[in-house]
């Protein structure tokens, strides 16, 4: 089956937007690694902007992916997706985010701080060391931070991949059934419904934790867009919905965020003033509105760059699952080192942007040129010049 360059496009223009929300992380007042000092509500509404949609979406490309993968190799899709995820899970837990949990450690309020230097704290965060703790609780270590994308994303592989192969009359009945009804008005509706019913239902008893083991709400969003990508990605006419509608999507995506934004931040709703249920409810539900419409209107846009390939995507495409492994720790590592020199926001911001970019980019460009660091950052070997085949690109995603 042809190769949707639009679902390439998405995932890494998605994973771009990923880089500049963890520069803003930065910047607001919610908890975060490292925080400037100048850290404010200023850009908070921005940040709110993909706050519903970003991880979503990528969820859901992973299994639009994942289901042409498994079309190509049925066999070997488990194992071969289980390598490409798994290995830079362990290796990024143990190498790549470490400098995160220091430099965490180094900001935070800790009594007396730390002050043992980066070996030795490596060394207590293989250990397992639980002993550092501030006002604000203490760190669980090893950890993944960032890397739970990677972790939740081979979890759903495997439900998927069970699925597929013990009830593959059940995956054709649920494509049929979902073909019916993603169609016209219903490729909005439905769900909207069902991204709605799941956070009313579960946001407020089960808080985004990350942890895989009570992260029930983020599992019942983000399995169920990643399985609609699985059961859909062939689904011409699912596709072909949201192109038509990508307006209207527009517009409801534009519409409900105005509303997320007066809700937090115009209202005047908080801790000492809480809103009305019904009105709580209902923001829930908008929230929904925004998460789903954004995505439908983002691939109804992208779906006519469905052929467009190009020299840069193509090398984009295996670029982007390095660059989103060392990204997080290269923000926390330059934001904390550029702290001492006082510079304002407006121009530190760019600045942090810019050298994230450059790092990663530059640690991909030696990456995908050393074949022993290739797997550790979901790369496949290369084969020797004598035993080159056909390039076929895949992604990590």
């Amino acid at each position: 089956m042809e190769r949707r360059h639009d679902l390439d496009w998405v995932r890494v223009c998605a994973f771009g937007v990923l880089v500049l929300y963890h520069v803003g992380m930065y910047y607001v007042t919610w908890d975060w690694h490292v925080k400037s000092p100048y850290a404010s509500g200023t850009i908070e509404p921005l940040m709110l902007l993909s706050s519903p949609w970003r991880l979503s979406l990528l969820f859901l490309v992973s299994g639009a992916a994942s289901a042409f993968l498994f079309g190509k190799q049925p066999q070997g899709f488990l194992k071969s997706r289980s390598w490409r995820l798994l290995v830079p899970l362990v290796f990024g837990m143990l190498v790549i985010v470490v400098p995160q949990a220091y430099y965490e450690v180094m900001d935070s309020r800790i009594p007396g701080g730390y002050h043992d230097g980066y070996l030795a704290f490596w060394g207590r965060y293989l250990a397992n060391d639980g002993t550092f703790c501030d006002d604000d609780g203490c760190l669980d270590l090893p950890t993944w931070n960032h890397l739970w994308f990677v972790a939740y994303l081979w979890v759903y592989t495997v439900a998927i991949w069970l699925i597929a192969r013990l009830m593959p009359n059940v995956c054709r009945h649920a494509r049929e059934w979902l073909g019916g009804r993603l169609s016209g008005w219903g490729v909005l509706l439905w769900p909207v419904l069902l991204l709605a019913v799941a956070r009313i239902a579960l946001v407020e008893r089960f808080e985004a934790t990350h942890a895989l083991v009570d992260d029930w709400y983020n599992h019942a969003q983000y399995f169920s867009v990643f399985l609609l990508g699985f059961l859909m990605a062939r689904a011409t006419g699912f596709w072909e919905a949201l192109q038509r509608l990508r307006w209207a999507s527009l517009a409801l995506a534009a519409g409900s965020y105005g509303f997320i934004v007066w809700y937090f931040y115009g209202s005047g709703f908080g801790d000492a003033n809480p809103p009305p249920d019904a009105l709580r409810q209902f923001q829930r539900t908008v929230w929904a509105l925004n998460q789903w419409s954004s995505i439908a209107a983002i691939f109804g846009f992208a779906y006519r760059f469905r052929h467009a390939d190009s020299p840069a995507l193509r090398y984009l495409v295996p670029a982007v699952f390095p660059v989103y492994i060392l990204h997080q720790s290269v923000i926390v590592v330059a934001a904390y080192n550029l702290k001492p020199l006082g510079i304002a926001p407006v121009f530190e911001g760019p600045l942090l942007i810019v050298l994230t970019f450059a790092v990663c980019f530059g640690g991909y460009e030696i990456i995908r040129r050393m074949n022993w660091m290739r797997p550790l950052f979901g790369l496949k070997y290369r084969r020797p010049p004598g035993l080159l085949l056909p390039d076929v690109r895949q992604s990590a995603g």
